[in-house]
This record gives structure tokens, C-alpha cells and sequence, in this order.
């Protein structure tokens, strides 16, 4: 049996009160939304959980995967951090590697101005199991690992994060 890779050190993250005051987004890609929006969901879940409160999430439907790009591009600035959560499923095309290049490429120029922590939740997968594996199945839920993510980053340079 293979491990759950959503579980994560609550003693790692910052403190509730400190998580509180911040601002988060999560952009969803609407395609393949039976996986995508299981993943929003958790992430949404896991950022309340720690302590954000509801007014301070913002959640942005894009129609795919290449679109989170340009959405997290204008949220730059606005918010403490940016989960991007889509799913790309292999088919018979090579159009499954332009998309995860594209989004793969986009989300790397945004973490490098440095600006706003863009957090890569997007499932590149050969078929629908290995995403509903990842969507809550045996292997966790991707949106929890990006919101936990999305806070330790927010808090990289917070002498409080516990890193």
C-alpha cells in the first residue's frame, strides 16, 4: 500500500493568529471539475482549518489548466499566496504536454519574480484513477498539500514560521 502524502507537521506551520491576518487565493481550472473541484475544496477546507478566515479567500474559476497561469498573474500582489489546481490527463495527443509544459513554464516565471508564491496543485496524470488517487483517494488530496503550502510560503520570511 502506498503512503497518503497529505499528511504534513501542524508544529510547522505559523501560528492561527499569525495565518488569520493574511490573504489567500485559490484558482480553479473548471475542466475535469470532478477532480479539480475535490481539490479546491480540500485546499479551501485545510486554509480554514489553519485558521484563515472565509473573507480572506479568494476562489477564481478558470476554464483549464493553461488559463491558471494567467489568473495567478493578476492576483500578483493582492494576496500573501496563490494555489493553482487544475488536472491533465494523458490522451492519444501530444496536446497533454503543451498544456503541462505551458503551465508548468507560466507558474515558474511567476515564483521567480518573487512577488507572490504561486503553488503548483495541478495533477498531470495518465488516467482518471491516478487523478481520483490524488483527489482524495489512497494517495491524499493535492489541495491540501498546496494549502499547506501556500502557508508555509506565505510565511517564508515570517520569523514566526517555523520552517
Amino acid at each position: 500500500m502506498r503512503a497518503n502524502l497529505s499528511k504534513y507537521d501542524v508544529t510547522k506551520l505559523p501560528d492561527k493568529e499569525i495565518v488569520a491576518k493574511q490573504h489567500y487565493a485559490i484558482v480553479v481550472a473548471d475542466w475535469n471539475a470532478d477532480i479539480t473541484y475535490k481539490l479546491s475544496n480540500a485546499a479551501l477546507h485545510t486554509l480554514h482549518k489553519s485558521g484563515v478566515p472565509d473573507p480572506h479567500i479568494r476562489v477564481i474559476h478558470v476554464p483549464g489548466t493553461v488559463e491558471l497561469t494567467y489568473a495567478a498573474a493578476r492576483l500578483m500582489g493582492q494576496v500573501d499566496a496563490i494555489i493553482v489546481i487544475g488536472c491533465v490527463i494523458k490522451g492519444d495527443t501530444p496536446h497533454f504536454d503543451y498544456v503541462c509544459q505551458s503551465v508548468t513554464e507560466g507558474v515558474t516565471r511567476l515564483n521567480s519574480m518573487g512577488r507572490t508564491p504561486v503553488i503548483f496543485s495541478v495533477l498531470t496524470v495518465t488516467d482518471k484513477e491516478q487523478a481520483r488517487e490524488r483527489a482524495g483517494g489512497e494517495l491524499g488530496n493535492k489541495g491540501v498539500e498546496g494549502a499547506i503550502t501556500a502557508i508555509r510560503m506565505a510565511n517564508l520570511q515570517d520569523s514566526h514560521a517555523r520552517l
